[in-house]
């Protein structure tokens, strides 16, 4: 074989290898990305309003497991100790209820009217709310009525009671409470169904419904004050507008808790300028923390934050889908196991 065909067959063989490289990398983009957790909805979320834009779960008796550790403490699922909240201390003696104890799993929908509100307020935000777990109607009924009211619709009984912003609920059973809050949440208990649950929602839940706390969220139609903050950057706000939804899975894991963000884009173009972008704050965050001024304006927790966000944030990006992972930890949350 001559020198020259030698060189031919090399130069065949690195095209085909190059071929299947290329067509490998392309079959694994344009597959969808499978859910980080994915299993079947809880059966609670059917107590919801269908046509919530976003939609939480939290299995807190599973979350209970973890007494005793940091992190059930920063969950907030440590019993109280002898310097709880005095208020918390009179709510649980009046109503029999302690959430971390009596409440075993919680459901929530959720009616963005602002996305960023001062502290306190609730604004023009809907939130509904199921509890499953151990409730004392009596006490809880007294304990309601005590500034509230008992509101009659149709055969129900609802119970409001004044606040910023009023409360409604009612007793769906002996297990089960359905709570509202914002305006006239009266009007917000047990809405009636405008159809069947939205498909899309549905294919989100299942990609999470296996961890035991999780999030999902249309995000085609947020309020306007979000789009706003984009505003002085066409091309991020785009970017951002391109976002059709969004799932949040957490999974408790020993001390940490391993978070996954997928963002669902309208395409794979936008899925890999949104990677990109991220990648690129990450890297001018961490070079603007570099700086002993900038981590100056923050306390040492924040900057432990941070930095501890930026540096193990994961990016990753496939098909239509932009993924970010992160295992948190109690010492990035401020806490320490020292002395425990």
């Amino acid at each position: 074989m001559t020198s020259k065909n030698r060189a031919l067959i090399a130069v065949i063989v690195s095209l085909c290898v190059a071929a299947s490289v290329v067509g490998f990398y392309l079959y694994r983009m344009q597959r969808p990305l499978p859910g980080a957790n994915a299993g079947s909805a809880p059966n609670i979320l059917s107590e919801l309003p269908p046509d919530a834009p976003v939609i939480a779960y939290v299995d807190v008796a599973a979350l209970r497991r973890l007494q005793g550790t940091p992190l059930a403490a920063l969950l907030g699922l440590a019993q109280p100790g002898p310097q709880a909240d005095r208020d918390y201390e009179a709510f649980v003696r009046d109503t029999g209820f302690d959430y971390t104890r009596d409440l075993d799993k919680t459901a929530i929908a959720f009616w963005p009217a602002n996305i960023f509100i001062p502290a306190g307020q609730m604004g023009e935000n809907k939130v509904v709310a199921i509890g499953e777990g151990r409730f004392d109607r009596q006490k809880i009924a007294a304990y309601a009525l005590r500034n509230g009211k008992v509101v009659a619709r149709g055969t129900e009984s609802l119970y409001e009671v004044p606040g910023a912003p009023p409360v409604a609920f009612k007793f769906l059973s002996a297990t089960r409470i359905e709570i509202a809050s914002g305006k006239d949440p009266a009007s917000l208990i047990s809405l009636p169904s405008a159809g069947g649950p939205d498909v899309g929602m549905q294919s989100r839940v299942n990609r999470v419904a296996g961890a035991p706390i999780f999030a999902v969220a249309r995000t085609d139609n947020l309020p306007n004050s979000f789009y706003a903050n984009f505003q002085n950057s066409h091309q991020l706000e785009s970017m951002v507008r391109s976002i059709r939804g969004l799932t949040l899975a957490g999974q408790p894991d020993g001390g940490e808790i391993k978070t996954v963000l997928d963002a669902e884009c309208d395409s794979i173009t936008d899925a890999a300028e949104i990677s990109t972008l991220l990648d690129g704050f990450r890297i001018v965050g961490s070079m603007a923390l570099a700086d002993p001024k900038e981590r100056g304006q923050m306390t040492r927790e924040q900057a432990a934050f941070v930095i501890a966000l930026l540096n193990q944030t994961k990016v990753t990006h496939q098909d239509h889908w932009v993924r970010l992972t992160l295992d948190i930890t109690p010492a990035m949350l401020g806490s320490s196991t020292s002395g425990r």
